[in-house]
């Protein structure tokens, strides 16, 4: 039996995301500790026979004091739970996670789930982000990347060399999220599904919903995700003038895509890999996204979806009226088109199994 930490920063993270890793760790034996924010997810792995121990995160922005006390938090958390392993997921876990592990002497395995902001923006904050990853994973054992720009950015930044490996994603519970039967209606459903802040592209998302419902009344544009406190759009604006319904956090996504006939997500943040696409796709629904890192591996454009330029307002909405425009058994098609792809490519049982290698 081994003891394993997982360190994450929001509880849906772990739910959502590592579920299947958590159960295949518990069902071989091992004692699984987990720390991040409390969220209601966390009662759910609880109830699994997992341990949580809470640390509040700041997800945004670098505050040297703050990032310290959270180092000197992980350092307290590994010598009370004395684990053989620390898995981390997301940039302040991986970074200060690392740091604690590399002064405890504790193997840590570092999921990349994309870089963030400062990495993407260059100068100076670039700089200090390569300076901590240096530092934290000089005694790291594996860095898991989710698409292959983020682990070229560590090739060429000369980052813990020798220790990387590529995920599909996070992968996709193909039995939680299965193929669904295509809506018959004769209302078109668009979807966005995905935290609510400009990065992920809901303003763009609004435009084209307002565009193309003058221009086609039969449709609807549903958006579904938490609202970041750093998010001054106007979701709330088109939703009283009914242009989008906005449902909040959906915590059953599957049956929102029942219903749904297309996923839009225009990002233009730095992703891991978009974990909403890859189950819009499992569930057989087409996909309109950007071609960026962390969106173009989860489609194949033309087959399975339609890739948009970036920051492409114009484009976004022609792609939108070419979905429009396709028959229903084309539209059904290319969504099957999708789920066949995770199905080749994405199941989620791929990335469970690694974990369980780097474990033994």
């Amino acid at each position: 039996m081994k003891r394993v930490l997982l360190l994450g920063n929001h509880d849906v993270v772990l739910y959502n995301f590592r579920l299947e890793v958590i159960e295949a760790l518990l069902a071989e034996g091992n004692e699984v500790f987990l720390s991040s924010p409390y969220g209601e997810r966390i009662d759910d792995l609880v109830r699994l026979g997992c341990h949580f121990h809470e640390i509040e995160i700041s997800r945004h922005g670098m505050n040297p004091f703050e990032d310290l006390k959270l180092i000197k938090a992980y350092q307290r958390l590994i010598d009370e739970v004395k684990p053989d392993i620390v898995f981390s997921y997301t940039i302040k876990p991986n970074l200060y996670g690392a740091i604690a592990c590399r002064s405890r002497n504790i193997p840590i395995v570092a999921n990349i789930t994309g870089l963030g902001t400062a990495v993407e923006q260059g100068g100076f904050s670039q700089l200090v982000a390569v300076l901590l990853y240096k530092y934290a994973f000089t005694k790291v054992q594996k860095v898991f990347f989710q698409n292959s720009e983020n682990r070229q950015f560590f090739i060429d930044h000369k980052l813990a060399l020798g220790k990387h490996d590529l995920l599909p994603g996070s992968g996709v519970n193909l039995e939680r999220f299965p193929a669904l039967e295509y809506p018959k209606d004769d209302i078109v459903r668009f979807v966005f599904i995905a935290r609510i802040m400009k990065e992920k592209g809901i303003d763009s998302f609004l435009e084209s919903a307002r565009f193309i419902k003058a221009k086609y009344p039969n449709t609807e544009f549903h958006v579904c995700g938490f609202i970041e406190g750093t998010y001054r759009g106007d979701l709330a604006a088109y939703a009283k003038d009914g242009t989008v319904i906005y449902h909040g956090m959906v915590r059953n996504i599957k049956e929102m895509h029942r219903q749904m006939h297309c996923t839009v997500f225009p990002s233009y943040y730095p992703e891991g890999l978009s974990n909403g696409l890859l189950e819009a796709a499992a569930c057989a629904r087409p996909i309109i996204t950007t071609d960026r890192s962390g969106c173009r591996e989860a489609v194949d454009d033309g087959i399975s979806g339609i890739i948009v330029p970036l920051h492409d307002q114009e484009a976004l909405n022609a792609a939108l009226e070419t979905f429009m425009a396709m028959s229903y058994e084309e539209k059904k098609a290319m969504g099957q088109a999708g789920r066949d792809k995770m199905e080749r490519e994405f199941n989620r049982q791929i990335v469970v199994g690694k974990y369980l290698k780097e474990l033994r």
